[in-house]
């Protein structure tokens, strides 16, 4: 079963045409990243822009890359929620005007259900599982019990950690993404330079915040530059990057004992970290248990996971008509369509 999965739900316009949930036959992304490097962040207006000037063509492009027509496709699946609404909506209506021309079935994907999906590609990964979803706008551990069933089981009171990791960049003066800058920078420092207190959240065992952490390097870099002081950006990144994983794996490990996990997956744009990655690696050592996180080029948003999860949403019945809405703010155990 070939599935044609489509991707916009920041500045990413993805196309991809993913076989039976696992195999990508072909997959496509623009980006509008340079653009938005000029102002330190994502600018919805232009990235909604972007998407509405490169889908068509991306769409035309992966069919091709993968030696097929629309009509080899057995259904669309389309990002429909949670993320930009500008940037959603050109995917969502160019996917509906797809599906309803070329009379294919449409199939809506939660955009986090999606990442945590990007792991089933090239493996043989079956729920259940624990998984630990991490990325700019979202901090979840929730326990998927099947394809298309999750239970939260904990999530960020305020700001995600990746979002914490842009932010500190930004402070710091490095090129956007800051998370990805912070990950690089920080292979040159001491991350023992700083100590950040580890924030709490007492009336939940697996909640995170990330605020507190966020405005305690802000003030150490304000402060500095404030009395003409200079910081080593090396260090300052390593120990920070340190302490928001720190904040991940312990939540996770804590999830990991209680529920007696026996398969753990990280999921989401920051699981490209280094760090994490590697800590996370020696946390599941330590345990005895499984660690799946996806390959590098399916961290960040692309629509091959969109596929892989479109095909699992569809097997299980879920197709949406002509009404189909994006959505920018969505639970990813409660979806609605």
């Amino acid at each position: 079963m070939k599935i044609l999965g489509i991707e916009s739900s920041c500045d990413e316009t993805a196309a991809a045409v993913v076989e039976d949930g696992r195999k990508v036959l072909s997959s496509v992304i623009a980006t509008s990243l340079e653009e938005h490097k000029l102002y330190g962040g994502v600018v919805p207006e232009i990235a909604s822009r972007r998407h509405a000037e490169s889908i068509s063509g991306v769409v035309s492009e992966v069919l091709e890359q993968a030696n097929c027509t629309v009509d080899d496709i057995d259904a669309i699946a389309v990002t429909y929620a949670p993320g930009l609404i500008g940037s959603l909506l050109v995917g969502v209506n160019f996917a509906k005007g797809l599906a309803l021309a070329a009379d294919k079935p449409l199939v809506p994907v939660h955009h986090l259900r999606g990442h945590i999906a990007s792991n089933y590609i090239d493996t043989e990964l079956e729920p259940e599982f624990l998984c630990l979803v991490v990325s700019g706008g979202h901090s979840h551990i929730v326990l998927v019990k099947d394809y298309t069933e999750i239970e939260v089981i904990g999530k960020t009171r305020d700001d995600a950690a990746g979002e914490a990791l842009d932010k500190a960049g930004r402070a710091m003066g490095l090129e956007y993404p800051g998370g990805v800058s912070i990950d690089k920078l920080s292979k040159e420092g001491n991350e023992n330079a700083f100590e950040f207190t580890h924030p709490k959240v007492n009336d939940s065992l697996y909640d995170y915040s990330f605020s507190g952490l966020k405005t305690a390097v802000i003030n150490i870099i304000h402060n500095a530059n404030q009395k003409g002081g200079e910081i080593n950006k090396a260090d300052i990144a390593a120990s920070f990057q340190k302490a928001v994983v720190d904040c991940l794996l312990e939540k996770l490990e804590l999830a990991i004992e209680n529920t007696g996990a026996k398969q753990v997956v990280i999921a989401g744009g920051v699981s490209a970290n280094s760090k994490l990655r590697s800590e996370a690696e020696k946390l599941c050592k330590k345990h005895r248990i499984s660690l799946s996180i996806p390959q590098l080029k399916y961290c960040g948003d692309n629509a091959a996971m969109i596929g892989a999860q479109g095909y699992f949403e569809y097997k299980k019945g879920v197709v949406a008509d002509e009404s189909l809405n994006a959505y920018a703010t969505m639970p990813i155990d409660k979806i609605n369509y």
